[in-house]
């Protein structure tokens, strides 16, 4: 997740295609659904949350508010009921399920520079958690919507980028791929090192996928189900820039809707950047939201 406002509308550049080691074969959902629930019997679980409380839990977790903009986004954050959910009984789930879901709210934002039509919700966990090294991982299933951006990532508590940001799972609304990318000095932005993911067999973003980064003191590798996908070793990131992932990193669930990445994407400049009307009208119909399953962070093997 892009934490800054982009200033040109360039392709994003996809370098890591080029130069770092690539994708594997694509994805598909797990056939046993309770298998890719079940914890790794075999690591330390540093930090978890399964979200069968019905509320949030506040010794994990901060939530951003109004006074965040970043990207061209057209929400702003609020901690609300309406914005940050939680289900019980979700087909496919293992308990409860964390609902980050946008709402159309005109005129409620604060900040007359945006004027945001919609409000949304995202977490983080750099005040309360941060680690250096391991494994994250979450389940997340999502809408199939032209212009979303949810993300599940990690991020430093420092000037960005100074010390780094791993994006575990990025999706702008094509239903059959997400993204994944670091940033760090030199390599950010548009000139982040980043790749896509494409679902096999008839899968999709609209299926339960566990969404996974193994961090390293010399590579990045992420997964989705348990399949390697993208790997960024630090001697090739080193050819852009300072390798930086040796600082602690947070948690973060959010969902954008809207913004520069969609825009990227989809072409689309109206009613909203990067997001079409009828995502828009899918949004105020309480169609359209992220659901996460868990969280878990593993230490290091």
């Amino acid at each position: 997740m892009r934490t800054f406002t982009f200033l040109s509308a360039a392709p994003i550049t996809l370098l890591a295609a080029l130069t770092l080691s690539g994708c594997e074969a694509g994805t598909s959902a797990p056939e046993d659904t309770a298998a890719a629930a079940s914890p790794r019997v075999d690591r330390e679980l540093i930090f978890a949350d399964e979200f069968n409380n019905g509320e949030l839990d506040r010794s994990k977790w901060s939530v951003i508010g109004m006074d965040f903009w970043v990207n061209r986004e057209e929400q702003a954050y609020v901690d609300s009921p309406e914005t940050i959910q939680f289900a019980d009984g979700v087909d496919g789930a293992d308990g409860g399920v964390l609902v980050l879901r946008p709402i159309y709210q005109p005129g409620q934002d604060t900040n007359e520079e945006r004027n945001a039509d919609f409000l949304s919700g995202r977490i983080e966990s750099i005040e309360q958690f941060t680690f250096t090294y391991g494994r994250a991982e979450a389940r997340i299933r999502m809408p199939d919507a032209r212009g979303v951006w949810p993300a599940f990532w990690l991020l430093a508590d420092a000037p960005w980028p100074s010390e780094g940001e791993i994006d575990i799972m990025e999706y702008v609304g094509e239903a059959d791929w997400t993204g994944v990318a670091v940033h760090g000095p030199d390599y950010s932005g548009d000139m982040g090192i980043a790749d896509r993911q494409y679902f096999t067999d008839g899968s999709d973003v609209t299926d339960w996928h566990v969404y996974s980064v193994e961090w390293k003191e010399d590579v990045i590798e992420f997964f989705v189900d348990d399949v390697l996908t993208f790997r960024i070793p630090k001697t090739n990131t080193e050819f852009f820039g300072e390798w930086v992932f040796d600082n602690p990193q947070g948690v973060i669930l959010n969902f954008a809707v809207g913004g520069i990445y969609p825009y990227k994407i989809n072409g689309i400049e109206e009613p909203y950047v990067g997001m079409p009307q009828e995502t828009a009208d899918r949004i105020a119909a309480g169609e359209i939201a992220m659901e996460v399953d868990w969280v878990r962070v593993y230490a290091p093997e």
